[in-house]
């Protein structure tokens, strides 16, 4: 029984994520930038390699800069601003709740799943990147006052789901600063013209002090 148990809680977090990171992530990604979504999963291959060898989104940043950096050509304000937050804060697969122990749910189930909610992203920002997991998990288990005396079950398999979920967590980073460098794009370029446009004054006006300063030596040795 507890076997059988322990199986579709792995099923069921691998269908979750997949649904996530196949459907929910890439829809979204489409309907913001009118691009393939699958194309920008692609340049993200390393890092989504890298994110699943390590179990940890800390550790996968400086690949995940240079796949988005480089291959993506996401502009390195925002990667620099939303990825760091995003491996803090946004740690979809932590959301996901054992269900080794069997429970029953009354009329109470919406307060329950927002509760869960709160409690989660509550969690996941408290919650070091590396390693990180099943601390969470305990944590909203504990909040919701769902038993966690069978969790260390989850120990034989979470070793696999911790790393397909850091790499779920990953992938909906990358997705959020594509969608974010969608919708600032015109106001980045606003921004790099009037730098360009305040650095070329700022010679300018170099130039011709210099250029000042030169005359003036020159009628002295005169």
């Amino acid at each position: 029984m507890v076997v059988i148990a322990l199986a579709m809680y792995v099923v069921t977090v691998i269908c979750g994520l997949m649904i996530h990171s196949l459907l929910t992530l890439p829809l979204l990604y489409f309907i913001v930038t009118r691009k393939s979504p699958f194309a920008y999963m692609t340049g993200m291959l390393q890092a989504l390699a890298t994110a699943f060898g390590t179990a940890s989104s800390g550790a996968t940043l400086p690949v995940t800069f240079r796949a988005l950096e480089e291959n993506l050509k996401i502009d390195r304000r925002v990667t620099r601003f939303v990825l760091p937050l995003g491996a803090t804060i946004t740690m979809v697969g932590s959301s996901t709740l054992a269900t080794v122990t069997p429970h029953t749910f009354t009329h109470g189930y919406i307060l329950f799943s927002e509760v869960d909610l709160v409690t989660t992203t509550v969690a996941s920002i408290g919650s070091g990147s590396v390693p990180a997991g099943l601390d969470t998990i305990v944590i909203v288990l504990t909040t919701v006052g769902l038993p966690a005396k069978d969790l260390s079950l989850l120990l034989t398999v979470d070793w696999l789901l911790d790393r397909i979920r850091t790499s779920v967590n990953v992938l909906g980073d990358g997705f959020g600063a594509g969608i974010i460098h969608h919708l600032t794009r015109e106001s980045l370029v606003e921004a790099d013209t009037d730098d360009l446009i305040r650095q070329i004054r700022e010679d300018i006006r170099m130039y011709f002090v210099n250029e000042k300063d030169l005359d003036m030596k020159l009628n002295k040795i005169d």
